[in-house]
């Protein structure tokens, strides 16, 4: 039942939510800065073979899964980028791993929610091919 725990307070909300949304994004507001020529973030493909990659991943996107994430591995953005970090799906935790691994280098990162099962959810078109 809803009323079985008393709801937070207000500002217990905004403290939980705000952090939450440092930390992800969606689809949709990937897909928007995308078709709005935004340039503010990289986009990784945090997972898989360069094969599966090459399948199907989002447009814009860089494989890069997270085992090769290194400092020298990022060395060509500079350290004030933002990286957003997508992964096959909710039943995938390679862009949590990427997440991670991103802070642990110091690197600011997003977690695109829902991955590539959300992506294709929201009826957004893939890039097949290298």
């Amino acid at each position: 039942m809803p009323t079985t725990y008393p709801a937070a307070k207000p500002e217990d909300v905004i403290t939980v939510y705000s952090a939450r949304l440092a930390m992800e994004t969606d689809c949709a507001d990937v897909h928007a800065a995308q078709s709005q020529g935004a340039s503010d973030f990289v986009l990784l493909h945090a997972v898989g073979t360069e094969q599966a990659f090459n399948r199907r991943h989002i447009p814009g996107a860089h494989h890069f899964p997270h085992r090769q994430l290194s400092e020298a591995a990022l060395a060509k953005w500079p350290g004030d980028t933002l990286f957003v970090v997508y992964c096959a799906g909710p039943h995938c935790n390679g862009a949590d791993q990427a997440m991670l691994k991103l802070a642990k280098l110091g690197r600011r990162a997003k977690l695109m929610i829902g991955g590539l099962t959300g992506w294709a959810d929201e009826g957004f078109a893939f890039v097949e091919g290298a």
